[in-house]
C-alpha cells in the first residue's frame, strides 16, 4: 500500500480546500473585486499549494528514500530530514 493511499484522506482534505479557494478567487474575479482581495486569495492558493506539495514529498522522501535503508543507515535518514527541513523552508 502507497503513502499516498494510507493518507488519502488528509491529502483529499488539502485539495478540497485549495478547490475551495480557487473557487472564491473565480467568484472574486467574476465579482469585480478590487485586485488586492484577488492577489490576497492568490497568495492563499498559493501557500495551499505549496502545503501540499511539501506533505507530498515529506512522505514520499520518508516512504521511498529514508525507510527502505533505515536499518543501520542514520545518516541517510538525517540527510533526507535535513533535505525535508530546507524544502519546508523553501516553501512557505
Amino acid at each position: 500500500m502507497s503513502h499516498t493511499h494510507e493518507n488519502k484522506g488528509r491529502l483529499l482534505a488539502r485539495v478540497r480546500r485549495l478547490k475551495g479557494q480557487i473557487e472564491a478567487v473565480e467568484r472574486q474575479l467574476e465579482a469585480g473585486a478590487p485586485c488586492a482581495d484577488i492577489l490576497n486569495l492568490v497568495a492563499s492558493v498559493r501557500g495551499a499549494a505549496n502545503g501540499l506539495t511539501l506533505e507530498l514529498i515529506e512522505d514520499h522522501m520518508r516512504e521511498h528514500v529514508v525507510a527502505p535503508l533505515a536499518p543501520g543507515n542514520e545518516a541517510s535518514a538525517a540527510g533526507a530530514e535535513e533535505l525535508i527541513a530546507v524544502i519546508r523552508r523553501y516553501l512557505k
